[in-house]
C-alpha cells in the first residue's frame, strides 16, 4: 500500500461536445463508458494506493445528463480523498439546462473559466462547433445572473491576435468587471499561447511571435516575464546537458481513456505515452510502471539531452513564444514523432 502518493484518476467516461484546436490531450472519439466501470477502475487501484480521488470526466466537466448523481458518486468512490471542482464547468450544459447553474451553486462554484479564440467566426472554428461563441456569451450572462463570476481565458496566436483585443473590448462593453463586483467577485480576463502538445502541436507555424504581442494585451498576459522567443530559448538551452524531467512528486494524476488506456497527465495521450491498458495488464505490472515512470516516451527522453534536442530541432531564427518547460516538451515531442 502506497501511503505517501495522492492519486487522481481522471476518466473519460462521458466524452466532450467540442473539438478544440488547442486541446493538449488530443482529439478522441466520444464513446460513453459503462456506468459500472467506475467501481471496477477504483478496485483496480485500491490495493495499491491509500489516497484516490476519482473524476468521471477528462474533457468537458459534467457532460452527462445525471451530472448531480455523478458528482455524488465520484465523491463516494474516492478513497480517503475528495475530487475538486476547480474553476471548470460545462458551458454546453449551462445554456441547455436551467438546473445546471443551481447545481454549480450547490457545490460552491464561485468562478467558471470560459475559453475564447477571438470573436464568433474564429471561436467557433477553434472550438469546432458552430454557435459556440454565442453560447460562451450566454453562459457568461447566466453565471453573472446567478452570482458566479466568469473567467475569460483567451488562447492567442498569429491568426487571432488582433481579435483577442476585440474580445477584451467586448468584456468591457458588457461591463463584466462592474457586474461581478456587485456580488463581491472579480471578473478575470487573461491571455496566453498555451502549450505546444496535443492539437496545439499542429499550430506551431502560427504560434505567436514574441515581438507581436499586442500592447493592449500585455497587462493580461499570464506570466509574461516567463515567456521567451524560440531564438532566446535556443541560446539559453544549447549547452544544457540535463534531460526533460518527469518526476512530479507525491501528486500523481492518471488520465484514463474510454478504452481504458492509461496515461500520465504530462502531455497528449498518444501511443508512446501510454502506460498500459487496464483490461490487458496485470495490476502489479501497471502499477510498477506507473511508479517507476516506465513508459516508452520517458525512457527515450532519458537518452537525449536538452542540448541535443535543441541542436536537432531548435530554430535559432524563430521569434515564436514559449514558456521554457513548454518549449522543452515541444522539442521532445518533435524527437519522438521523428
Amino acid at each position: 500500500m502506497i501511503e505517501d502518493i495522492r492519486l487522481s484518476l481522471v476518466v473519460d467516461m462521458c466524452g466532450c461536445p467540442n473539438r478544440c484546436k488547442h486541446c493538449w490531450l488530443g482529439h478522441m472519439p466520444n464513446t460513453k463508458m459503462k456506468d459500472d466501470i467506475d467501481e471496477w477502475i477504483i478496485n483496480y487501484f485500491k490495493p495499491y494506493f491509500k489516497h484516490i480521488a476519482y473524476y468521471s470526466w477528462l474533457r468537458e466537466p459534467d457532460f452527462i445528463e445525471n451530472y448531480r448523481e455523478r458528482w455524488i458518486k465520484d465523491k463516494k468512490l474516492s478513497v480517503e480523498s475528495t475530487p475538486m471542482r476547480f474553476e471548470l464547468a460545462s458551458f454546453y450544459r449551462l445554456v441547455r439546462d436551467p438546473e445546471y447553474v443551481e447545481f454549480l451553486k450547490e457545490v460552491g462554484t464561485k468562478i467558471v473559466q470560459l475559453t475564447f479564440f477571438g470573436l464568433e467566426q474564429l471561436s467557433d472554428k477553434y472550438i469546432g462547433r458552430k454557435g459556440a461563441f454565442n453560447e460562451l456569451l450566454e453562459a457568461s450572462e447566466i453565471l453573472i445572473e446567478n452570482g458566479i463570476a466568469p473567467r475569460w481565458q483567451c488562447f492567442i496566436n498569429e491568426e487571432n491576435k488582433n481579435e483577442i483585443i476585440d474580445v477584451l473590448k467586448l468584456s468591457e462593453k458588457l461591463k463584466l468587471s462592474e457586474r461581478c463586483r456587485e456580488f463581491g467577485e472579480e471578473f478575470k480576463f487573461f491571455v496566453h499561447p498555451g502549450s505546444c502538445d496535443g492539437e496545439n502541436y499542429k499550430l506551431y507555424d502560427i504560434r505567436l511571435n514574441k515581438m507581436n504581442i499586442p500592447n493592449e494585451l500585455r497587462p493580461y498576459m499570464l506570466d509574461i516575464d516567463e515567456y521567451y522567443s524560440e531564438s532566446e530559448l535556443v541560446e539559453m538551452l544549447k549547452n544544457d546537458e540535463s534531460i526533460v524531467d518527469f518526476d512530479y512528486g507525491n501528486d500523481l494524476v492518471l488520465n484514463i481513456s474510454n478504452n481504458l488506456d492509461v496515461y500520465y497527465n504530462f502531455t497528449h495521450m498518444k501511443k508512446s505515452w501510454c502506460i498500459g491498458n487496464l483490461e490487458n495488464e496485470e495490476p502489479e505490472d501497471l502499477i510498477r510502471k506507473v511508479i517507476n515512470y516506465d513508459v516508452d516516451a520517458i525512457n527515450k527522453a532519458k537518452n537525449i539531452s536538452i542540448a541535443e534536442l535543441v541542436k536537432q530541432f531548435g530554430n535559432a531564427t524563430s521569434d515564436r513564444m514559449f514558456a521554457i518547460d513548454d518549449y522543452k516538451m515541444y522539442l521532445l515531442l518533435k524527437y519522438l514523432s521523428d
